[in-house]
């Protein structure tokens, strides 16, 4: 709900920038005690993820995902991404017991692997992601500006 209220007050990309970072620094920290076997602070570490994805990715990607379309396609785009988004989090939580459990991939690499992944999509939102905020539904297929 905090993530509902500031989309609007600093804007989808604030918001995933924080939600990136968040996620790159949780991520590296939990990769890094499986690795040193200092697993002391690991739900520190969890929580810290769950509250950058709360206000970050979390929030954001249903918001952004009805403003990407232009309105020809809105419905049919909105629901391909609900799609794609669901599919891709339904097989990472499928998988990961195994990828995480299996000797030659273990903890560190998986969550070394989300860590850099999110360094991707910090680089996603600098360079394609455009901002949304303050413009109409209908002004967006020609006011958006990507940054």
């Amino acid at each position: 709900i905090l993530g509902w209220y500031l989309i609007d007050r600093f804007g989808r990309r604030t918001l995933m920038y924080i939600g990136s970072v968040g996620y790159i620094v949780s991520l590296s920290l939990i990769a890094y005690s499986f690795y040193s076997g200092d697993t002391q602070f690991i739900t520190y570490y969890v929580f810290l993820f769950i509250a950058s994805h709360a206000v970050g990715q979390g929030a954001v990607i249903w918001v952004f995902l009805s403003e990407l379309f232009p309105n020809t396609v809105r419905a049919a785009g909105t629901s391909f991404g609900c799609l794609t988004h669901w599919f891709w989090a339904a097989l990472v939580a499928q998988l990961f017991p195994f990828v995480a459990g299996s000797p030659s991939v273990g903890p560190v690499k998986i969550f070394a692997f989300f860590a850099i992944m999110m360094v991707l999509q910090l680089l996603f939102v600098w360079k394609m992601m455009p901002e949304t905020k303050g413009i109409a539904l209908e002004d967006m297929d020609k006011n958006i500006v990507l940054h």
